[in-house]
């Protein structure tokens, strides 16, 4: 299932020397970082809907972030935000769901019961992976790293109706791709610790969500990741 290509040219990142945009002028900014997993989040599903046009990329240099960042369009001096509609809207999860309900795009999320309510403990499942994953990089990542690698591959047992989370490439996907493309490639790099070892759902997964647009675009340099692991959890 691939989405439309649109091969979009990106702005470079704005550091603590750059001027801030003409705010709440009408114009719909995602605030991001090209190096953010929760931002990226968001930048996938912009994507995916073909928002490109609607939804500006505003990307920051988090290393040194521009003051008037915190100062006039976000206190919480995160990323991702939103600037839509004459207010700032944060917190990833919470901004997929938005984009998914509030913009035009083909829909992430399914109508059929069973579906949602499955999805819905899937991304409340996030923080427990994602912590989890993080903590492992202190200890034993083969041993710590497995209930929770386990329970995402039992998970993508649930629907037989196509290889993601819910059937079709939805939400759920999203919230889980960028933690996952990091740690498959950070615990091989590091620990020679395949993620996808004996979890055929899952390296599938992994392999059917690299083929769809959206998310393959929003990808950063392997090289990129390890560095940033290395310097910031190690």
């Amino acid at each position: 299932m691939a989405s439309p290509l649109v091969v979009e040219s990106l702005p470079a990142s704005l550091d603590a020397t750059a001027d801030p945009p003409t705010l709440f002028d009408g114009t719909t900014r995602l605030y991001t970082s090209y190096v953010c997993p929760f931002a990226q989040r968001v930048w996938i599903t912009r994507n995916f809907k073909g928002l490109q046009e609607k939804i500006k990329l505003v990307p920051l240099d988090l290393g040194n972030r521009p003051a008037w960042y915190k100062e006039k369009v976000y206190p919480e001096n995160k990323v991702p935000a939103l600037e839509h509609n004459g207010k700032i809207i944060g917190e990833s999860l919470d901004l997929i769901k938005y984009l998914d309900t509030n913009f035009e795009g083909p829909s992430l999320y399914p109508e059929d019961h069973a579906k949602r309510e499955f999805g819905e403990e899937l991304l409340k499942y996030t923080d427990t992976f994602i912590k989890t994953m993080y903590v492992s990089l202190k200890g034993d990542p083969f041993q710590e790293t497995a209930p929770v690698l386990d329970y995402l591959e039992n998970a993508l047992h649930m629907f037989d109706d196509g290889p993601f989370f819910l059937g079709q490439f939805s939400l759920v996907d999203i919230a889980y791709v960028p933690f996952i493309e990091r740690f498959q490639i950070v615990l091989n790099e590091l620990f020679k610790c395949d993620i996808t070892a004996e979890r055929p759902k899952l390296s599938a997964w992994i392999e059917e969500i690299n083929k769809i647009n959206a998310y393959a675009q929003t990808k950063i340099d392997p090289k990129e990741i390890v560095d940033i692991f290395k310097k910031k959890f190690m």
